[in-house]
This record gives structure tokens, sequence and C-alpha cells, in this order.
């Protein structure tokens, strides 16, 4: 004979599974809990940026609230006791009960930022979470060295360097306002040139100048922030006159064969004999061996009157 099923049977099977339910969601009652719209911001300098920390959960009225700044291993408060704190003191405030707003960012801005509640009446009592804030900025005009003037088929280097751009900046070269690949062997248009182009560096490399690379050139360095132009330099590429060395170098030395002949033929005449020797060779012998006297009327005796030689 069939047995029926009687209707309490179900009921009763799944009343423990309601209680439980019930049970958990009383768990969860009285649990604070933080969430942030934007956990990256990413703003320019000088720009203004919130810091979204947002309470969701909490049987606390006024729970407690501080922010943290972490940067470069190192915690520092920003707000404690009620208060800003720090080098954010007069350029921040609390937004509703938990945002921070910053005004004026700066690029020493760029941290993390942990917002920490605490709930004393609530069952879990304390919830943090962590922001990390980028400060972009803009490029400033980059120092740009070309040189002058290259004979052809010389190499050649030029430097494009920018030191205060954040995220760190992108560099491109233009030739007479022309932007250049950063591979000249990969378009038709410059394959009579041979560079290439390190836009993380900003080094415009030639293995080897053609007339054609002549010009006025140019550099942007470039980030999201913005970008900066240095001013245009330019560059002459010459033909190397081999010709005109070459004469050079035997007009060079014939002068100085001249000047050669010219100072030992003066030597050999003289010119260059000392005058205080020249005039003790010449000087008058000393003492002669003899001498003629004469008798002076007066004394009878004899007077030396002049020298000779026996």
């Amino acid at each position: 004979m069939a047995l029926r099923r009687r209707p309490g049977l179900r009921l009763r099977a799944w009343l423990p599974d309601f209680f439980l339910l019930l049970l958990c969601r009383g768990c969860l009652i009285g649990a604070v809990n933080l969430k942030s719209s934007n956990r990256n911001p990413v703003v320019q300098e000088f720009e203004s940026v919130e810091l979204s920390c947002i309470i969701m959960d909490s049987q606390t009225n006024d729970p407690r609230i501080e922010w943290k700044k972490i940067q470069d291993e190192q915690t520092t408060y920003v707000f404690f006791d009620n208060k800003i704190q720090g080098d954010l003191a007069g350029r921040a405030e609390l937004l509703g009960k938990t945002s921070l707003k910053i005004w004026n960012v700066t690029r020493k801005d760029s941290a993390l930022y942990r917002c920490e509640v605490v709930a004393r009446n609530d069952r879990k009592e304390i919830d943090e979470i962590v922001i990390e804030l980028t400060v972009q900025v803009k490029p400033v005009t980059p120092v740009c060295r070309v040189p002058k003037a290259v004979p052809v088929g010389k190499s050649a280097v030029l430097h494009c360097q920018e030191s205060e751009g954040y995220p760190r900046p992108h560099y491109s070269w233009y030739r007479n306002n022309m932007p250049l690949p950063t591979d000249s062997r990969a378009h038709p248009r410059f394959r009579n040139s041979s560079f290439l182009l390190n836009s993380e560096t900003g080094t415009l490399v030639f293995s080897a100048v053609h007339k054609e690379d002549s010009g006025r050139y140019s550099c942007i360095a470039s980030n999201d922030a913005g970008l900066a132009k240095c001013e245009e330099q330019e560059m002459e590429v010459y033909d190397l006159n081999i010709g005109g060395i070459i004469g050079g170098v035997l007009v060079v030395l014939a002068v100085l064969a001249l000047i050669t002949v010219g100072i030992c033929c003066a030597y050999r005449r003289g010119y260059f004999i000392n005058d205080k020797q020249n005039g003790e060779s010449y000087k008058s012998p000393g003492q002669p061996d003899g001498a003629n006297y004469i008798r002076t009327e007066e004394e009878g005796d004899f007077r030396h009157k002049s020298s000779f030689v026996i």
C-alpha cells in the first residue's frame, strides 16, 4: 500500500535552512564595511582630487576616522584627531564622513592613502581601504644637443632629455617640422638616411649621414599630462674636400722646409753666435814680455813707452 507524504514533513525539512539563513544575516548586521568609487585616481599636477572612502554598513553613529599616507616605506598621518595633519594641512578637508579631498596636488602627493574606520558599536569594529593616487606632471622644455656640422659618411648623435615629467615622457624628433620614424629603413621616404630613434631615451643616431640629412631639428617630450618642445637647431652635412686637405698639408710641409733651410743658412753665417763670446775672442793680449823705456829729464829714470813682443 502506497504511503502518503504528510504536508508537515516538507515544512519541517526546510525550516532548519531558513533559521540558518536568518542566523547568518544576523552575523553580518553591525559589521562596518568600506568601499571606494575609485581606488586608483589619476590627476594632473595643481588640480584637485577626491579620495573616495564610503561606509556601507555600520551601527555606530560616530565612528573614528583616520587617513594615513604611505610613501617610500614610511607611514604618516593625514587626518587624525579630527584634523588634517602634515604637508596636507591647509589644502585638504574631509568630505561627508570619511572621503578626503585634496586641492592643488603636487608630484609629492603621489602615494598610497589608507582610510581606516573604527566603529565601537559594531560586531566587526575595524575596516580599512587603500587608495593609490597618481599625480601626472607635464614635461618641461627638453634640453636638445644637435651637432652643427658633420662631414658626409660620418656618424652623428642627437640628444634630447627632460627630467620633470611624470609618467616618464616619450620623445619624438622632427626635421624641418616633419616627424621622423624610429627606423629610417622602415619608411621609403627616408631611404637615403640611416638613423635609429630611441623614443625612451631621446637619442637620434645616424650611422652615416647623407647630404639629405641636413636641416633644422627639434624634439618633443610628451606624456599623458602634456608636452614640451625644444627650439630648432641647424645641422649641416658637408662634403669632405680630400684634395683641399692634401694640398693644405703639402703647403704646411713646404713652409716648414723653408724655415729649416733658413735657420741652417743663418747658423752657418754666424748669425746665432753670442756677442759676448765674439768680443772675448778678439780681446787684446796680456802684458808683453818686453817694453821700451825712455829717460825722463827730471828724475833720470826710465818710463814705459810702448809694448812689443820679441
